[in-house]
């Protein structure tokens, strides 16, 4: 009988070649590389006061392109009060954070204090942009000598004062106008869009623009003008300005308010002609003037756009 270990061993080299030779499952599966790894974009943080107590601040009383560093809120140069060069800026408590250039992202509006030795308190109204995380100055404008602000806040990307100012009759040490002081940033300029006062009577004086309403697109340059006062300005008549955004103006005229009598709530009614000026944004800007000394006593301004 003849040994099969030899086949055996034949049988066992063939099926180990033949299991060599085949596919298996992972050498079927072309491997997919890893997708790239999209970062998702970094947050821009709000302004915070704190930045605002440090930040570099343009001086606007002197007017001689002085910019300060502010430091914990407050700067000062000197201390003797008669000198020259003597000045004291600080940081008011009276501020509001939010989105008022459109982008989406945080800015800061900013009541601040200057004084250079006298008996003046100078509130200015300062607006800082949020640059990548960073106060940015972009405009300020004198709201008094020795205000009395009581709130500031923002609406609808507007800045929104109710600060008390001095009347005709004030003294330089008292005043005692209650306005409400609205403020819109065009083209990086705080432009005044509503103002009220508050009559001796107690009565809120203010101007209500019925039509056109803000940001109206205007196809035809005539069209009716429509309005209220809550008084009837003197001799019932109130002025209107036409502005660009850049701040030039190319039309004033009057227009005259009903009322039943002197100093009563009124309507206006006035045809607008517009037709010397190019397609763009224009304000229109109605004011009631004080015949005493020429103040603007009530404002309302509208965005138009014309086609």
């Amino acid at each position: 009988m003849v040994p099969n270990h030899p086949l055996r061993f034949l049988l066992i080299l063939i099926l180990a070649t033949l299991a060599c030779g085949f596919p298996t499952a992972s050498d079927s599966i072309t491997p997919v590389p890893p997708a790239d790894t999209v970062s998702p974009p970094t947050a821009i943080p709000a302004l915070t006061i704190e930045q605002i107590n440090n930040v570099q601040y343009p001086l606007l009383v002197p007017d001689d392109g002085r910019v300060v560093q502010m430091v914990n809120g407050t700067y000062q140069s000197g201390t003797d009060t008669l000198s020259v060069d003597y000045a004291y800026i600080a940081v008011t408590q009276f501020f509001a954070l939010g989105d008022i250039t459109g982008d989406g992202v945080d800015d800061a509006a900013v009541m601040f204090l200057e004084n250079y030795g006298g008996t003046g308190n100078f509130g200015v109204l300062a607006v800082f942009a949020n640059v990548a995380g960073q106060p940015v100055f972009l405009d300020s404008l004198l709201i008094d000598d020795r205000p009395m602000p009581n709130s500031i806040s923002l609406i609808n990307g507007e800045i929104f004062l109710d600060v008390v100012v001095h009347g005709f009759e004030d003294g330089g040490c008292c005043p005692t106008l209650q306005t409400t002081q609205t403020y819109a940033l065009v083209k990086n300029q705080l432009l005044l869009v509503n103002y009220t006062t508050v009559a001796p009577n107690g009565i809120k004086r203010e101007i209500v623009v019925t039509s056109p309403v803000d940001n109206t697109e205007l196809s035809s340059r005539t069209f009716q003008l429509t309005g209220s006062v809550s008084i009837a300005p003197f001799e019932n008549n109130l002025s209107f300005f036409v502005y660009d955004e850049d701040g030039n103006q190319y039309m004033a005229g009057p227009i005259n308010v009903t009322a039943p009598d002197f100093g009563a709530p009124g309507t206006f009614d006035t045809t607008m002609v517009l037709d010397t000026l190019s397609a763009g944004m224009y304000y229109i800007e109605i004011q009631d003037q004080s015949a005493a000394d020429g103040a603007i006593l009530a404002l309302e301004s509208v965005k138009v756009i014309l086609r």
